[in-house]
């Protein structure tokens, strides 16, 4: 009798599934989702959209009319390309698997997005995370220490950082796009929203970079969009790895309609940025916990014991993420979505229930 042991590689045997917690019945603040829903009229609208949409027909492989929207409204400039894919995820594993040539390394700083490690594993690539400082920030000078020594086909920049926040200093940033200048360096952009500066202006500027975002955090996650902007030269090769109808109809729809209405979703984000503050503020005068400074929609807290924060936040009907565990540096920190007003009290609530008697 054959098993699985049998026939799939021993990594992958050893591995555990990406974990997605339940969160029926819980006030959900561990993934980073914009909480608000879009206006009732607006969605009567989508829902009369997409009610035309062609369900027996194939989506267009890459819907030009959409892609010409989305560079306009994101101001992707005219000399890139742009590549759509079912959410940053498997924009990532496209590029891993164009760039899986044998022996070759992938560098990112860590922490970080657990997915540039993952992806890297998934093609057989060799993973060098480089530590950040103990304060979160960039240390340019290891990770072109790194890039100088391993040579890594593909290189991670995450801008803003996902678990700390943190928004590199960009001239440190020129510093490690320049010393893998025979890199590919990919600037993930997927909390833009919330940190209001990007390097999308300056894509077209270097010939080794890929600028990548996405719409989830924007307030649109459901519909799972990402999309990289490049010079044509990668773009071409990229695309010859994505699936031919990755980017389904539904989507597809859902994305051209919301492009006319960004006001809208850009207007939920200024509401979370105010909220972002206030519950910062908040965080910070509860005693033993450090806030570090986040330009995401979301905050990195350290506090005395995060299991126990964890499960006292869980009593309370509150879901969070504990990222104690995932990396030397994350000791005993958990990340914490911005919600809204009111969720973020209830977690506030329960988090004063931590403090000492």
């Amino acid at each position: 009798m054959t098993t699985p042991h049998d026939i799939l590689r021993s990594d992958i045997l050893a591995m555990t599934s990406y974990p997605v917690p339940d969160a029926t019945g819980l006030i959900k603040l561990d993934a980073m989702e914009n909480p608000y829903t879009l206006p009732v009229d607006l969605a009567q609208r989508l829902g009369e959209h997409l009610a035309g949409v062609a369900l027996n027909r194939y989506p267009s492989p890459r819907p030009a009319q959409l892609i010409a929207k989305l560079k306009r409204a994101m101001k992707v400039p005219d000399a890139c390309d742009v590549l759509l894919g079912n959410g940053s995820d498997e924009l990532i594993s496209m590029m891993t698997t164009v760039c899986a040539k044998p022996g070759a390394k992938v560098v990112a700083p860590v922490p970080g997005f657990v997915m540039y490690e993952m992806s890297a594993k998934f093609a057989n690539l060799e993973f060098i995370g480089v530590p950040l400082n103990p304060d979160f920030t960039l240390d340019a000078d290891a990770l072109i220490a790194a890039i100088d020594e391993h040579a890594p086909v593909l290189g991670y920049l995450a801008y803003p950082n996902n678990p700390t926040g943190t928004l590199y200093d960009a001239a440190d940033m020129t510093r490690v796009i320049a010393a893998g200048s025979k890199s590919l360096v990919v600037i993930d952009e997927a909390y833009q929203p919330f940190a209001e500066k990007s390097w999308m202006p300056r894509a077209a500027e270097f010939d080794n970079v890929v600028v990548m975002r996405t719409v989830s955090k924007l307030g649109l996650a459901g519909i799972r969009l990402g999309y990289m902007a490049a010079s044509p030269a990668w773009i071409m090769h990229f695309d010859k790895v994505r699936p031919p109808y990755n980017i389904n109809v539904l989507t597809q729809a859902t994305a051209d309609f919301l492009l006319d209405h960004l006001d809208v979703l850009d207007a939920q984000a200024a509401e979370l940025r105010a909220q972002r503050t206030s519950l910062a503020r908040e965080l910070a005068a509860l005693p033993g916990m450090t806030v570090f400074p986040s330009a995401g929609n979301f905050l990195l807290v350290r506090v005395p014991d995060a299991a126990v924060a964890f499960e006292t936040l869980l009593t309370s009907r509150v879901l969070i993420k504990n990222v104690s565990k995932t990396h030397p540096l994350l000791v005993n920190c958990v990340r914490l979505t911005v919600g809204t007003a009111e969720e973020n009290a209830q977690m506030v609530a329960a988090l004063r229930k931590l403090a000492p008697n």
